[in-house]
């Protein structure tokens, strides 16, 4: 557990739009999940289709609460700009995470796992494991 204080979570997708839907989907499925740091970091400062490492430090200085970070990302150039930014050290807080997860089923098992005040290892783990739902 993480003592009180929530691991906090970041969606990178190259949208805007299907950021903000997937942590609207998550925390509503979460139930709890309202009370759990969630930001979208989607698209470009200018609204456009891409990925923005100002939106993506931004958005991890917003949801930093201590715990962790969780960043789960959508596509290849997303997955980059998170490791470019993990690799100069001190563009993300202390604690963030690239999670190897599925965007959607991911960022909803992270948020309904971070809800419960696990820490950053257990909802890592949560999003991880999301690769092995099976819907057959």
């Amino acid at each position: 557990m993480s003592d009180g204080k929530l691991v906090g979570i970041v969606l990178v997708s190259h949208s805007a739009e299907v950021a903000a839907s997937v942590a609207e989907l998550a925390k509503g499925l979460a139930g709890g999940g309202a009370e759990v740091p969630v930001v979208a970091a989607g698209g470009t400062e200018g609204g456009g289709l891409g990925t923005s490492a100002e939106l993506i430090a931004g958005a991890a200085a917003t949801v930093d609460r201590g715990a962790g970070i969780a960043v789960l990302a959508d596509l290849g150039s997303a997955v980059l700009t998170v490791k470019a930014l993990l690799a100069e050290g001190d563009e993300l807080p202390d604690g963030t995470r690239l999670v190897d997860a599925p965007f959607v089923e991911g960022a909803v098992a992270a948020v309904v796992t971070a809800a419960t005040g696990a820490d950053l290892g257990a909802v890592e783990a949560a999003a991880a494991e999301a690769y092995s739902y099976r819907k057959v």
